[in-house]
């Protein structure tokens, strides 16, 4: 008898029951972007639906996307411009905007998994990812100590998770040398181990306020054009010490995605960037697509290509389409 596919197309209830790719609450990361101040939830023009927050809001404002079972967050820190400088010391504050929205979270939902993003560029006057020489060039030997820095004090005030996304040489090693000198032998490590040099991070560098003030990234991340040096960084990262593996950009990397997880057992996280979020609501504003199908058909596509963790701005958008759905 011949098979024919289309008949379990015909309802909804028999698609998902034979459906091989399924996106549930606890695949999704949710980043949010904490800001000085107090009582500030303001909704970021580049990132429609998306919030600076300062910490006395977080807690409320994760009220309802824990209770659709919101499994993690990722932590950004936005800076007042006056106190950014060239060695970042912002970033290693104990009292900074991240380190309290980390106590602050961990001490009102013990169970939500908190990352926090490691990288200088939205604490540094000048935009860039580590600390720069007199020529204007990023020292890499010499940022690994400040990251290191910065790590340890986020994993003191209780993160679960280590996020470093500056791109620089050795930092996954250098950073679980200094976490196990401390005893945090525990702290997961989700390395941004293949970030690419892209035209997708505009959104998200208007709402971080960590653009570059002169010249670009692509001395330290990763020419697009050059495919085989993907698999080089993920696998020098799992060496050094790496739990978790990412790859940045999402969408127009699937066939990357596929060759990481091909490549490693490691779980694989895809950071589905802001310009992709804001081409979607861009298309969906102008009534020329359905941004909860795309939202779905988007993630159902990373999840294919070998993704185990999608990071992405419509996180909390998709945990409302679940809950609508059960």
């Amino acid at each position: 008898m011949e098979y024919r596919p289309r008949r379990l197309r015909k309802k909804e209830g028999l698609r998902r029951m034979v459906s091989d790719i399924k996106i549930k609450a606890e695949d999704l990361i949710l980043p949010l972007f904490l800001v000085p101040g107090e009582d500030i939830k303001e909704e970021i023009t580049a990132l429609p639906d998306c919030y600076h927050l300062s910490v006395d809001r977080v807690v409320e404002y994760l009220k309802e996307p824990v209770a659709r079972g919101l499994n993690a967050v990722l932590l950004f820190g936005v800076p007042e411009e006056n106190q950014k400088d060239a060695e970042a010391s912002q970033s290693r504050d104990p009292e900074g905007v991240v380190p309290r929205a980390v106590k602050k979270i961990k001490d009102n939902y013990p169970e939500l998994v908190v990352g926090t993003d490691v990288c200088l560029c939205a604490y540094t006057d000048h935009g860039h990812c580590g600390i720069m020489d007199s020529g204007g060039e990023v020292k890499n030997d010499e940022t690994l100590e400040y990251l290191a820095r910065m790590a340890l004090t986020h994993t003191r005030a209780g993160a679960d998770i280590i996020a470093p996304s500056d791109m620089m040489d050795y930092r996954i090693g250098f950073i679980r040398r200094a976490l196990e000198e401390e005893g945090f032998t525990n702290t997961v490590i989700m390395s941004y181990s293949v970030k690419y040099a892209s035209s997708f991070y505009g959104p998200f560098r208007y709402a971080a306020d960590s653009a570059p003030e002169h010249g670009d990234r692509s001395s330290y991340q990763m020419d697009y054009s050059r495919s085989q040096e993907a698999s080089i960084e993920a696998e020098l990262d799992i060496q050094e010490g790496a739990d978790i593996l990412m790859v940045k950009p999402a969408l127009a990397y699937l066939d990357i995605i596929k060759e990481i997880d091909s490549q490693s057992n490691l779980p694989l996280a895809a950071y589905s960037v802001s310009g992709e979020y804001s081409m979607i609501k861009q298309a969906a504003k102008a009534g020329i697509c359905n941004e909860e199908e795309m939202v779905h058909e988007v993630f159902t596509a990373i999840r294919r290509a070998g993704a185990d963790i999608i990071i992405s701005y419509f996180a909390e958008k998709y945990l409302q389409i679940l809950s609508d759905k059960k």
